[in-house]
């Protein structure tokens, strides 16, 4: 699938695979240098603006390495980039950490994947049909309760 990118900035990298062929999700870079301290969230440039063919969207997911190793992840994971948004990409990051979270230009600060959404249409009813679940949530599976002992 190929997808049209314009870079505002130059210098930076365009998102690519680690492992390509493998991996999910494209590397997203930094277009800023900047420190998110312990306990903030930033936007940050991404120095790009994509367009997502219609039937399709962009999500943005945190990087694995920077969760584990620095406590840094993606506020609104995942953030949905729509097909009709032209404007540039940014990744909203938050820092768990106990540290200040330092941000170089190209450094990778997220994970985008493109994947096909379906178009819906409500049909509303007066009454949905029955499942084996039932109205049972939030974990309701699994766990038996004082009732059903």
């Amino acid at each position: 699938m190929k997808i049209k990118v314009e870079r505002v900035n130059k210098k930076i990298e365009l998102p690519q695979y680690q492992h390509y062929g493998e991996d999910a999700g494209l590397d997203l870079h930094s277009a800023e240098e900047l420190t998110i301290k312990s306990g903030e969230y930033k936007l940050i440039k991404t120095g790009l603006k994509i367009a997502v063919p219609q039937g399709y969207a962009a999500f943005v997911y945190p990087r694995s390495g920077l969760a584990l190793k620095k406590g840094v992840t993606v506020l609104n994971a995942d953030g949905v980039i729509d097909s009709g948004y032209r404007g540039e990409v940014g990744v909203i990051l938050i820092n768990h950490g106990e540290n200040n979270f330092e941000i170089n230009v190209n450094d990778r600060i997220a994970q985008l994947i493109i994947q096909k959404v379906n178009i819906i249409e409500w049909e509303e009813v007066e009454n949905l049909t029955e499942s084996q679940r039932g109205e049972g949530g939030f974990g309701h599976t699994g766990v038996k309760h004082s009732k059903e002992k």
